[in-house]
């Protein structure tokens, strides 16, 4: 059986939300669970169908997407239907622009001193 790292719903409140959202897609399974769920709602043995492992692991993997906030379920009679949540994809999103155009600025000073420096040598 496979373990499942710490869920984000049990981390302490002085860690950012972010930190949950990248932790919780660090896991392939999950990831694959965020793509899947991408086309629509599905029902818990729906998304746990295309993995080998016991269900009780899978609803582990399904609490700390929860627990981060990327998806949310709810449940009708005997069935559990979890669906896609954005809002935290948007977090993660922003985020990660937010580091691309830091480094694309950087990429670009260092550009433009590397073409000084040939400038000087010529």
């Amino acid at each position: 059986m496979m373990s499942v790292a710490t869920s984000p719903q049990t981390a302490s409140p002085s860690v950012p939300p972010i930190d949950g959202i990248f932790r919780a897609l660090a896991d392939p399974t999950r990831r694959r669970v965020v793509e899947r769920l991408n086309r629509s709602p599905a029902s818990v043995s729906e998304l746990a169908q295309p993995f080998e492992m016991a269900l009780p692991s899978f609803v582990e993997h399904l609490k700390v997407l929860e627990g981060c906030g990327l998806v949310r379920s709810e449940k009708s009679g005997r069935v559990r239907t979890y669906r896609l949540a954005p809002e935290p994809l948007k977090l993660a999103e922003n985020w990660l622009a937010e580091q691309r155009a830091l480094w694309e600025r950087r990429l670009d000073q260092f550009d433009d001193y590397v073409m000084t420096l040939k400038e000087k040598d010529k």
